[in-house]
Formats: structure tokens, sequence, C-alpha cells
């Protein structure tokens, strides 16, 4: 299998951090891939007509694209624990904290364009403050959560997107709001899986 990936990318770390988790990291092909929504990458765009990293092309030559999509799928390629819960209320617990992880990553991804692709005098203030309202109320709602040590896809997404935030809004104190997500933070950041996936500028 072959990964189009930015090492920057929260997304991709989200889809390396499983694939460290499940042993399958060595049967991934890292394929370096600049996009943007001002870039054109024909490459890219030949597998995947949004043109976004993660994009995993398989052996019989498909395309996956959207990271929940990719980490599904490779959490089917192995016989250890699963990091999707196969049913009930832990299926349910570990898809709600994904959403809310890719929730605030869309957020601060969004923020992160309007304030460094769009020309300053084109910047909407307005804008960027609602999204900024979003990525807080995130926090407050991954903060709620019973976050695990035995990580799910939950799990995974909320240790990304927390990174993310680290790696690129390093000015936003979550950690003083949320004591506890940020212990549960420190910890999870200590997984080989963690390490490995740290993000590159």
């Amino acid at each position: 299998m072959k990964l189009f990936y930015s090492g920057a990318s929260p997304y991709v770390r989200k889809v390396m951090v499983l694939a460290h988790e499940t042993g399958l990291a060595d049967r991934i092909e890292l394929v370096p891939a600049s996009v943007a929504p001002t870039l054109v990458n024909a490459v890219v765009a030949a597998e995947n007509p949004l043109v976004k990293v993660p994009t995993l092309l398989l052996t019989d030559g498909q395309s996956l694209f959207d990271s929940r999509v990719i980490v599904e799928y490779l959490d089917t390629l192995h016989s250890g624990r699963r990091l999707f819960p196969a049913e009930g209320a832990a299926r349910w617990a570990a898809l709600r904290r994904q959403a809310i992880g890719d929730g605030l990553l869309d957020a601060a991804l969004l923020i992160r364009y309007e304030n460094n692709l769009r020309p300053e005098p084109q910047r909407w203030k307005e804008w960027t403050e609602g999204q900024f309202r979003k990525l807080r109320q995130a926090l407050a709602a991954l903060a709620a959560e019973p976050l695990g040590t035995e990580p799910t896809i939950g799990e995974i997404t909320a240790g990304c997107a927390l990174g993310y935030l680290d790696f690129r809004f390093p000015e936003e104190d979550w950690r003083a709001a949320h004591p506890s997500l940020a212990s549960w933070f420190a910890r999870i950041s200590e997984r080989p899986s963690f390490v490995a996936t740290k993000p590159k500028a």
C-alpha cells in the first residue's frame, strides 16, 4: 500500500498512529505530496478527486481517501484488538470522540488557511472567531469524555487533534482550561505510536 502524506497533516497522523498501533506501519509506503486549496497536484488528483491527504493506494489499484475511511479499512487488516469497537455503546462512544476530534481539526485547519493562505485584506475576523469558538467547544467536549489509555479510534483522533494544536497554535493555552485533558494527553503522547508520528513542518 502507498499513502500520499504530509508530515504536518493531523489526518495523516491519525492514519499512521492507527497503523503503528495495529502493526501495519511497515506495510505502508509513504509518498510525500504537497496539497492545498490553492495548489494543483495532478498526481494526487488522479487518485482522489478531492485532492487531499491522506490518500491510500491499495495493491489492487483502488484508492481510499478521507482519514475516517482509511483508518476503518486498516483496522480490518490485522488480527489484534480492534480500534473500532464492533458494536454497542463502546462503538458509538469511539465514533463520537472521533467526530469531536475531527471537528476540532476542521476548525483549526480553516483558521490556518484563513490566516496563512488568504491575502490579509480579505481575511474575515468574525469568521475566524467563529472557528475558534468551535475549536474551544470541541476541547470542552473532549474534556468531558472519559478518554481511556487503551486507545480506540476516538482516543487516537483526540490525541492527534491536541497534538496539532500544540504544533500550529501554541498560543492556545488549552491545558489551563482543561487540566484533566492535559494529563490524559501527556500519557497518550508517550505511546510509541504517537512518538513515532510527531508532526513535522
